[in-house]
């Protein structure tokens, strides 16, 4: 599904070019659940936007569904977004000013799906997280592990290929983080792919390969025999 070759990201500001990502080589099979990561500021997050089309590469080739995206324009990565890649944050980014329902409704009212086809698919989403009972709710009326489970089903409402996991558990305390981490692996026992950012060794515990980043470039990749289920 993700495949970069000599993958390098440059940031250039005044005079300074600063080098966030280094010769990266890296594949992620279809169905894996993979860990990112290594300390602040060593190009995990840097790493997850350019895997999630946010951004491109300064150098090297990035394969997603044998796309080869280097050279997409805004337009291009967007179109193949829309669908195929959700997003999980720590932060939550629900829109206050939407019920759950309209807050997971969003990537397919972006897909133009009509609206039959689209409360089939929230409603089975809301369920899956347990929040149909909250359809109606707004985000500032939720706790912090009731918005994350907001936010999967949002990820996840298209039947997305692939969710990017950045810091998942970061604002939640240590049960409701646990919550979170239970749901993405069962998404991944589905077949969803997963790649997370993580500065939590326990979190890292559920994926499957843990890859440590230390200045822009792959330290180790370890395969995990006794991660949680």
């Amino acid at each position: 599904m993700i495949k970069t070759i000599n993958l390098k990201k440059i940031y250039m500001t005044d005079e300074v070019e600063t080098t966030a990502l280094n010769q990266i080589n890296l594949t992620i099979e279809e169905g894996e659940f993979c860990a990112v990561m290594g300390p602040s500021g060593c190009g995990k997050s840097t790493l997850l936007n350019i895997l999630g089309l946010l951004d491109s590469p300064s150098e090297g080739h990035y394969y997603f569904m044998d796309n080869d995206i280097a050279g997409y324009t805004e337009r291009e990565r967007v179109g193949l977004r829309k669908g195929n890649i959700g997003f999980v944050f720590q932060s939550f980014n629900l829109i206050d000013e939407l019920t759950v329902y309209e807050n997971a409704e969003l990537p397919l009212l972006y897909l133009n799906e009509p609206a039959d086809q689209r409360k089939q698919k929230v409603d089975t989403a809301l369920e899956r997280m347990g929040m149909m009972h909250r359809r109606n709710h707004y985000p500032q009326q939720l706790s912090g592990g009731q918005q994350q489970r907001v936010a999967i089903a949002r990820a996840t409402v298209a039947d997305t290929k692939l969710i990017l996991a950045d810091e998942p558990t970061g604002n939640l305390d240590s049960d409701r983080g646990d919550e979170v981490m239970k749901l993405l692996s069962e998404l991944n026992e589905q077949g969803t792919t997963i790649v997370m950012v993580t500065h939590s060794p326990h979190d890292a515990g559920y994926a499957r390969r843990v890859i440590q980043l230390f200045d822009g470039e792959i330290v180790t990749e370890n395969l995990q025999e006794g991660f949680h289920v």
